[in-house]
């Protein structure tokens, strides 16, 4: 992977988040819980819902469209549009179709992907393999989601973590050493129930049963979750860094999905950094899935935290499960 001639980089980025701020006192009124029990188990403080019938693809074109501009390219240059996400839209047509048709992208192709939480990052690496090949030129990856949506307000388990968004990147070709460094991916469909959406699709077909049973929502073991995601987090992390040939004092910042700050800080320890180095906003965005590290990356550039030449970890756990993590030289 490292010998790759034709790399690639992230050229631009940009993020939508709605503007409803949901904060765990809103929270507390509605389910038995409280800011001081939400923050100190999650790290998480507010999170953004979407309102009416705003849709995953409208959050996704924004955020597609501010970065193009950020790239300094028009949508006619995109030839490849990746979604990310675990709440489309419709089943079909995908939420990136209709993306390609709002930005106006009609030379490029679009799909779809199903990898839960470690969504951008699976984007990211397929962007890349694309480009390495001479495919394409121009890809963009999106994560986004809309999971106010598919949350049971009833539920304190779940309906206190998850926010909307989403966070989009411009991936062009790049000469190594820029760009991406190394990847890797993982996945256990063994353990899959742990964390799903079991209403509604091929083997649970909605009915008034499954309604009645609550069944088109989010459930989550949240536990056993937790557990998987702190080891699989970390050994993605510790993979990449043995790939590369560095270690965790050669990082200039780590971008770890935002879904609980414990599991942020074990990652964190496990890479041997120290949290000035790690970057954090769940406590404002909650975890919003596949989208939450294009956004925290869109988050640093802004605020001048991500630099050019910066030697920068990405790494994420979610459904399936799945999981993984990259370098990039940014």
């Amino acid at each position: 992977m490292a010998d790759t001639l034709r790399n690639a980089y992230i050229a631009g980025l940009g993020m939508c988040v709605p503007p409803k701020v949901v904060t765990n006192d809103d929270l507390s009124k509605i389910v038995d819980t409280s800011d001081e029990w939400i923050a100190q188990m999650t790290g998480i403080k507010e999170r953004h819902f979407t309102e009416g019938d705003v849709a995953t693809s409208d959050l996704s074109a924004e955020a597609a469209a501010a970065a193009l501009a950020n790239a300094g390219l028009d949508a006619s240059d995109v030839d490849m549009i990746l979604v990310a996400t675990a709440s489309p839209d419709m089943f079909f047509p995908s939420t990136a179709c209709l993306v390609q048709s709002r930005i106006g992208a009609r030379r490029a192709f679009a799909y779809d992907m199903g990898a839960g939480c470690t969504g951008f990052i699976y984007g990211l690496v397929i962007a890349r393999q694309f480009i390495a090949a001479g495919t394409i030129d121009t890809a963009l990856v999106i994560g986004a989601e809309n999971l106010s949506k598919f949350m049971d307000m009833t539920d304190r388990n779940t309906c206190v973590l998850f926010g909307d968004g989403a966070g989009a990147a411009v991936v062009r070709p790049c000469a190594p050493p820029r760009g991406v460094v190394t990847h890797y991916l993982g996945a256990d469909g063994s353990v899959g129930d742990l964390l799903k959406f079991p209403g509604g699709a091929a083997k649970m077909p909605a009915t008034h049963e499954t309604v009645d049973e609550r069944l088109h929502y989010i459930k989550m073991e949240g536990r056993k979750v937790y557990v998987n995601a702190v080891r699989a987090m970390g050994d993605s992390v510790l993979k990449v860094l043995e790939q590369a040939g560095v270690s965790g004092d050669d990082l200039d910042l780590l971008f770890p999905h935002q879904a609980n700050i414990r599991i942020i800080k074990s990652v964190a320890e496990r890479a041997n950094m120290p949290m000035e180095k790690v970057f954090v906003n769940i406590h404002k965005y909650g975890n919003t899935s596949a989208a939450s590290i294009p956004i925290a990356l869109c988050e640093a550039v802004e605020s001048g935290r991500l630099e050019e030449g910066m030697l920068v970890g990405m790494v994420a756990f979610g459904a399936g499960f799945t999981w993984g993590a990259a370098l990039v030289r940014w």
